[in-house]
């Protein structure tokens, strides 16, 4: 019902500016139709919302939906223009390589967006049309329709979808470029975002299984420099996920992981001690790093203490000592691995250091390199109270696994 109302109104807001002008022949010629930057990534910002085309909950799958969510520059909010040519486009996504899709070819209002591999059908591809100060709609090719949020919603994770253009501020997108980015798809090296805000925190915070930070910057514990056993600035309990913060300086020993965890779309502005610090006892441990990226570490990002495996995916690091470190001389050893995906490192001495004698593992895909970096470190780990000595670097096809096509050196 108000969606029928709200239709109406716009047809009638239609008649009555054709009435006060006499005819719409009086009017300007519509602009020419925008143009992109096929080598640049974009954010999709809605007029009406305010709020960015998002990838819902960085999903991989194809049929994942597309939602609108509140703009924090993360891959899952970033696309880049593909031309189909005849003036078209498919939007492949930053995160997972994947295309905005009209589900099913559904040419009806109200047909679902989601993304799917790029098969370039018209159902995936659209053409832009100039709005007003500086927006534009997509219209679809297959159905002829405008991409629109949803029954106006405003909140974060309601629904894109499409209906008849009628150049409502709901299927009006503001094209914010953010810079060049690659074929591939998701390499970790978009722009830094900004804050939308700041928390002065002085003690932990016990954010337990769930933390949106809703991009603010939070610093205040520590000296801001590498001290070993400074208070973390968060723990994460087992199974627990913290996303969208910013953390600065000081920010203390950053982010302890209890447990299993997911860290996403996190930001280090200046790495204390560590960015994070993974702890569980647990071989089963999973912990994922996915988006974001850290600043100014000057001795190492990610201290991996405990057992099981931590996934760094589509992150990116800059002037900082190691990405990764598997404690060689804690008080209990453990088999440690470590995954890379999608990996961007800059003034980067280390992207992983692992300790060969206890079993660990360390797999690359997707790195990019600007200048030199050791990829793989190998040690020997050794007991508390004791200094790992360092035995070799390279891939040897048993603990540091990658090959020359999985990294790419700029």
């Amino acid at each position: 019902m108000l969606r029928q109302l709200l239709r109406r109104l716009s047809v009638a807001a239609t008649a009555v500016v054709t009435a006060l002008t006499g005819a719409l022949a009086v009017l300007p010629p519509p602009a020419q139709a925008a143009t992109v930057d096929t080598g640049a990534w974009y954010v999709l910002v809605n007029r009406h919302s305010g709020k960015a085309l998002d990838l819902y909950d960085f999903a991989a799958a194809d049929g994942a939906p597309i939602v609108q969510w509140a703009r924090n520059d993360g891959n899952q909010q970033q696309w880049r223009f593909v031309s189909s040519g005849d003036g078209y486009y498919r939007l492949k996504s930053r995160h997972s390589g994947k295309v905005l899709d009209v589900y099913e070819w559904n040419a009806e209002g109200g047909a679902q967006i989601v993304q799917w591999a790029d098969l370039n059908g018209w159902n995936q591809q659209f053409r832009l049309a100039d709005s007003d100060g500086g927006h534009v709609r997509l219209i679809n090719r297959h159905s002829g329709k405008a991409l629109e949020a949803w029954e106006w919603a405003t909140s974060d994770g309601a629904r894109v979808s499409q209906w008849d253009d009628l150049n409502g501020a709901n299927q009006q997108w503001r094209l914010v470029k953010l810079g060049s980015g690659d074929s591939g798809g998701g390499d970790g090296s978009g722009a830094w975002p900004s804050d939308t805000g700041s928390v002065h925190q002085t003690e932990t915070r016990e954010v337990g299984t769930f933390f949106d930070g809703g991009m603010k910057r939070y610093y205040g514990i520590g000296d801001g420099g590498q001290g070993e056993s400074q208070d973390p600035m968060f723990v994460v309990a087992n199974g627990g996920t913290i996303q969208n913060v910013i953390i600065d300086a000081p920010a203390g020993d950053g982010i302890h992981c209890e447990g299993s965890c997911t860290i996403r779309n996190v930001w280090w502005n200046d790495v204390g001690e560590d960015a994070a610090t993974f702890k569980s006892p647990s071989s089963s441990a999973r912990y994922l790093v996915e988006g974001g990226g850290a600043k100014s570490g000057s001795d190492k990002v990610f201290q991996h203490n405990g057992a099981g495996t931590v996934t760094i995916r589509d992150f990116q690091v800059h002037s900082s000592g190691k990405l990764y470190r598997a404690c060689g001389n804690c008080s209990s050893s453990y088999q440690r691995h470590v995954v890379m995906d999608g990996v961007t490192a800059r003034s980067t001495k280390v992207l992983a250091g692992i300790n060969t004698n206890w079993g660990d593992t360390a797999r690359f895909s997707r790195i990019t390199v600007y200048g030199s970096a050791t990829i793989c470190e190998k040690y020997r780990g050794v007991p508390k109270g004791s200094e790992p000595e360092k035995i070799g670097s390279g891939a040897d096809g048993v603990n540091c696994l990658y090959s020359s096509s999985d990294i790419t050196y700029r």
